[in-house]
């Protein structure tokens, strides 16, 4: 069976990016110095590459194509709890409001990181402890979104995973994509 391409070379390599920068920045979170702090400039430079492609990328990168309204996302929801839900190529409405949730939050991680070297915000302990709460429910949303994607997976019984890596989908079989 022949493959679509879904995803693009820098959806993918950002995709992957976040991810090595997320990991980078757990592991090393007991040490605030310089690998820290580099990771997260890192995770800068990569938030704000993924956010320019989704406004200028190709269609399936763009937000206009995944970012759905709150009631299509809730009627996803319940279509998805039973059963149902329709198959997407791109972002689901659940995956597309997971985007926006996970990038807002490490938009917040790094902009509180970075008050936190600022000489006006040094030391300030409630600025240290909002960074690590947004680090622990960043950590929820990360949960949320691998399961997520495990369940949409099982559910269209496609493989997303290798999706995200060659950025290949298997192509509508008559009505079933969305």
């Amino acid at each position: 069976m022949s493959k679509i391409k879904v995803w693009d070379a820098p959806v993918r390599l950002l995709h992957w990016g976040l991810v090595a920068a997320v990991a980078l920045l757990w592991w090393s979170r007991h040490d605030t110095g310089p690998l820290h702090e580099n990771a997260g400039y890192a995770l800068i430079t990569l938030l704000a590459a993924r956010l320019a492609w989704g406004f200028c990328g190709s269609r399936y990168a763009r937000f206009a194509q995944f970012v759905r309204a709150p009631r299509a996302t809730l009627a996803y929801a319940r279509a998805a709890l039973a059963g149902h839900a329709p198959r997407y190529l791109g972002h689901n409405p659940l995956g597309g409001a997971m985007v926006l949730a996970l990038l807002a939050h490490l938009g917040a991680l790094c902009f509180t990181g970075w008050l936190y070297t600022t000489d006006m915000f040094w030391g300030y302990g409630w600025l240290a402890d909002l960074h690590q709460a947004l680090a622990w429910a960043l950590l929820a949303l990360v949960a949320l979104h691998v399961g997520g994607m495990l369940w949409t997976s099982w559910q269209h019984r496609e493989n997303l995973v290798r999706a995200m890596v060659t950025g290949e989908k298997a192509p509508p079989a008559g009505d079933d994509v969305a």
